[in-house]
Formats: C-alpha cells, sequence, structure tokens
C-alpha cells in the first residue's frame, strides 16, 4: 500500500474512532488529562502498525484492534502508576449537563444515583468494568467486544451478563444517601 493511501486510510479509522477511544479510556482511567494522553499514545501505536493491522483484519472493522490497544496502555498506565494515587472519575461534567436540564430535586437524585453507579463500576474486576464500558460507552456489539477482550462470542455474552448482574447487586446495596 502506497504512503499517501496508507495516511488518508488511517486519517478515516482516526476520525471514525477518536471519540470511541477517548471515552473508552477515559472510563477506565477516570480522568481526561490521562485519557487525552493514552488516546493520543493509542493512534500513535495504531499508525505503526495500521498496514499490518488492516491487511490481517480480512475486511473486518479495526474498532477492536484499536480498543485492545488502548486496554494494554491503559493497564500499563495503572500498572506505571500504581503508587500515585489517581484521581477517580468526578460527576463534574455529568452534573453540568443535569443542572441545566433539571430542577434542583431531580439534579441531588440523578447524582446520587449517578455516584452509586460510577462507584459500583469501579467497584467490578477489569474485564467486568471494560465489558460494560465497552457495551454501554461505546455501543460496541458482542463480537467487537469479544475481539477486543480476546475471548468467544458466547464468553462475552456471559460476561456482560454476569457483570450487569452484579452492578445491578452493588447498586442495590448501596445506601441512597450517597455514602457507602
Amino acid at each position: 500500500m502506497e504512503k499517501v493511501e496508507l495516511d488518508e486510510r488511517f486519517s478515516e479509522l482516526y476520525r471514525a474512532h477518536l471519540r470511541d477511544v477517548y471515552t473508552y479510556l477515559y472510563y477506565r482511567v477516570g480522568n481526561h488529562h490521562d485519557a487525552e494522553d493514552l488516546t493520543e499514545h493509542t493512534f500513535l501505536q495504531a499508525y505503526r502498525h495500521f498496514e499490518r493491522a488492516t491487511a490481517e483484519s480480512d475486511g473486518r472493522p479495526l474498532r477492536p484492534w484499536l480498543i485492545r490497544i488502548a486496554h494494554n496502555l491503559a493497564a500499563n498506565h495503572f500498572r506505571d502508576r500504581s503508587r500515585r494515587p489517581q484521581t477517580s472519575i468526578d460527576d463534574d461534567a455529568s452534573t453540568t449537563v443535569l443542572r441545566a436540564t433539571h430542577t434542583t430535586e431531580d439534579l441531588v437524585e440523578e447524582r446520587d444515583e449517578l455516584s452509586r453507579i460510577l462507584a459500583a463500576v469501579q467497584d467490578l474486576p477489569d474485564d467486568r468494568r471494560e465489558a460494560l464500558i465497552m457495551r454501554f460507552s461505546l455501543g460496541m456489539d458482542n463480537r467487537e467486544i469479544a475481539r477486543a477482550m480476546g475471548r468467544s462470542d458466547g464468553a462475552t455474552k456471559v460476561l456482560i451478563h454476569r457483570a450487569i448482574k452484579q452492578l445491578e447487586g452493588l447498586v442495590a446495596d448501596t445506601p441512597t444517601t450517597g455514602t457507602r
């Protein structure tokens, strides 16, 4: 493949999946700055291996491949920073949207529920948390998630089902006052 064509195809991939990669990483690492850095590194690494990945994909979408790169970089990020405290996902961005469209009472109830759900998601095992992020934040189907996680379609379906059931239990067990 010629360099110009390769660059054009990679640019298309970048435009099509930038938001997905960033969203995945934001929910994975919990803050915008690290998510932006890891998104940049994901696409740099993808660019280095793009020609080979395209050839080996047999026409399948490359989004699961990108998410797998992001997954590996996030895992390295946590390993490298395991001694430093990490900022958890805050609800500032979510509540900004809520404030504009809801009453104060609605805001308090929704903010409490959102906090409980986000805290419960963080309590899930890594594979379950990542599967839910891919499913509900990125809208990936089971086949894409399976490819991204290196699992079979059936194992992925079971993983998502168990993650949802566990999340439901964790949220139900969390007090509604906003304290755990």
